[in-house]
């Protein structure tokens, strides 16, 4: 078993009792990235150079003796919206492709201390908006289970890199799914913490009040310490929070019996492809025969979950990405004769379609006389649905969904717009609500195809969700890579 393919929890064990170097763990991730990157395109950008000299710096720490956080010397990539000091964050755009950013990002601050190597900055869809990794200005991303599907998006390149080995953790951003959406997809574990408790400062604004920047990685104990490490108030992101009940540093020893597991009707409707149900169903009766209490509840205003999503989600997009106007920076157009020019100029070659899109229905949604019908109305749905939430978590101590309705589709294949909207239809709700919600695999479809299920919980019940993922991950005995499952070709890609 090579260096790469282990667990971030794993490799921490092995750092701290010598059997293996910071710069080893490196090496061996860094030939993977060179066998396999031609054909997964998980990086926009690779530091090479920086990361040899921050696992050689942890090594020489290690070596005289210093004691060092649990995730120092482990690999690290990190979606290319959070602002990383002295290398390139393009958002995936043409309007920001030659920015590089002044400053780090608060959860790469927290990184940088805790030891931890970057590796690169990964793929997305422009701006976080897109669920298939397909809508990025320089590259599409394929997915390592199937290189002729997508790897889900936004955060598509993070769970590529992750699963091909070209990673050993990754640091997403979540808006609508975009961590939850390529986890399941690619077979791994992300989190969409509670709205409020990782610090936003440096993440480029898609849609500041429903998006996350989560954790990623391949068992539930690596995504738990990347977000112990991630969570915490931050003076420079008035909306962070202190975390009132999660403590990092616990040893979890968990259980499912006795707890209340809410199964909301909603998410089970014919949208959903029988080979997620039938893997939900099989979880979920693993779940009940070792003592859960599984219960049906009704969620009906999430049937409305995903036109509210998308109706604020561009609202907020508009104003957020007013500020490229081709003067102050980001991308400027060669050709214009006016000030108003310039902007037209600016912002129709430096956006592409799918950001365009949204800027103009953000743009309609807020103009004067259909603010009120269409926005207004949508906060409304948003406060019901937070309601009812609330009042599931009253008699439930979480929730069990699917994570997406279908596996990981062809690329392509999606070529509408309300296609691709649909993929986010289980993953939506919890954004609006601003609670955290979990995805891990479940099983895998007649393809060899991960499915994920999803944990949601109430707010800052992010322990929660890990002892409930542990425990299933331990029972499911783990959640392999692809290249270690038996050797078979995939019709459209090609095995690893």
């Amino acid at each position: 078993m090579e260096l790469y393919e282990y667990t971030a929890s794993a490799l921490s064990d092995l750092l701290q009792t010598g059997e293996c170097s910071s710069v080893e763990v490196l090496e061996s991730v860094w030939d993977r990235i060179t066998r396999t990157e031609g054909k997964i395109k998980a990086y926009l950008t690779l530091t090479k150079k920086e990361a040899f000299h921050q696992a050689e710096e942890i090594d020489r720490r290690r070596a005289y003796g210093e004691s060092l956080p649990p995730l120092a010397g482990i690999p690290i990539a990190v979606k290319d919206n959070i602002c990383t000091k002295g290398v390139k964050t393009t958002c995936a755009s043409r309007m920001l492709q030659d920015f590089v950013s002044p400053y780090d990002a608060a959860v790469i601050e927290r990184c940088k201390e805790s030891g931890m190597v970057l590796l690169g900055k990964t793929n997305l869809d422009e701006f976080g908006m897109g669920s298939s990794c397909e809508h990025s200005h320089f590259q599409i991303t394929s997915n390592p289970w199937d290189t002729g599907r997508v790897p889900g998006g936004s955060s598509g390149g993070s769970a590529a890199a992750l699963a091909a080995g070209e990673a050993v953790l990754a640091l997403g951003s979540d808006t609508g799914g975009s961590v939850r959406l390529p986890a399941s997809y690619c077979g791994l574990v992300g989190l969409k913490p509670t709205y409020g408790t990782v610090s936003r400062y440096g993440l480029v604004a898609f849609a500041s009040s429903l998006e996350q920047i989560g954790p990623m990685g391949r068992s539930v104990e690596d995504v738990r310490l990347l977000y112990s490490l991630l969570c915490g108030k931050d003076p420079k992101d008035a909306t962070t929070l202190e975390h009132p009940s999660f403590d990092g540093k616990q040893r979890l020893f968990p259980s499912v019996k006795g707890k209340r597991i809410g199964i909301p009707k909603e998410y089970y409707s014919s949208q959903i492809a029988k080979p997620v149900k039938e893997n939900l169903r099989a979880a979920l009766t693993l779940l009940e025969r070792e003592g859960a209490v599984l219960q049906e509840i009704s969620l009906p205003g999430t049937q409305g979950a995903l036109a509210a999503y998308y109706l604020i989600s561009s609202a907020e997009a508009s104003s957020n990405l007013a500020r490229y106007d081709g003067v102050k920076y980001g991308y400027r157009a060669k050709s214009f004769a006016s000030l108003e020019e310039l902007y037209q100029n600016s912002r129709s070659e430096g956006f592409g379609k799918e950001v365009k899109r949204r800027i103009l229905l953000g743009g309609f949604v807020l103009s004067a006389g259909y603010q009120e019908k269409y926005y207004k109305r949508a906060k409304e749905l948003q406060r019901q649905i937070i309601g009812e939430y609330q009042r599931a978590f009253e008699t439930c101590d979480l929730l069990i969904t699917p994570t997406a309705p279908d596996t990981a589709f062809p690329i392509g294949e999606k070529q509408s717009a309300a296609q691709m909207y649909l993929s986010d239809i289980c993953t939506v709700p919890a954004n609006i609500a601003g609670l955290p919600a979990l995805s891990l695999p479940c099983g895998y479809d007649k393809n060899g195809l991960p499915v994920g299920m999803q944990l949601i919980g109430p707010k800052f019940s992010e322990e929660r969700l890990f002892e409930a993922a542990l425990y299933y991950e331990q029972a499911a005995g783990g959640f392999p890579m692809p290249d270690r499952m038996r050797p078979f070709e995939r019709k459209g890609g090609e095995k690893l």
